[in-house]
């Protein structure tokens, strides 16, 4: 894919996840990239981003003798989940408008 993710729409991405489960950082961006280009240098601030703005928590689970860090929806980052998809269906229905070419007066 050719056109770059922007950072509102990865945030959205992540959030979305999320708000099915908790992941660890490295399944997290395992996920994000099964439709997202992205590299593993990318999430972690998008992450660091999310939790300073608490849309997210993190928790530690002990893993073979190592501690996976989780990573955890909150309340806030439910609402801003919302917003971001709003954003993002009317931005959408815009765009498809535009490339299909459509009467931008309907």
């Amino acid at each position: 894919m050719a056109i770059q993710v922007p950072t509102e729409l990865l945030d959205g991405s992540v959030l979305g996840i999320l708000s099915h489960g908790d992941y660890y950082g490295y399944a997290l961006t395992q996920k994000v990239q099964e439709d997202l280009p992205i590299s593993e240098s990318t999430m972690y601030p998008v992450l660091r981003r999310l939790k300073k703005d608490n849309y997210l928590t993190t928790y530690d689970e002990p893993y073979q003798g190592r501690n996976r860090r989780y990573y955890k929806i909150t309340t806030e980052g439910q609402v801003r989940l919302a917003e971001v998809q709003d954003e993002w269906t009317d931005f959408k229905n815009k765009i498809d408008k535009l490339i299909s070419r459509g009467d931008l007066n309907e």
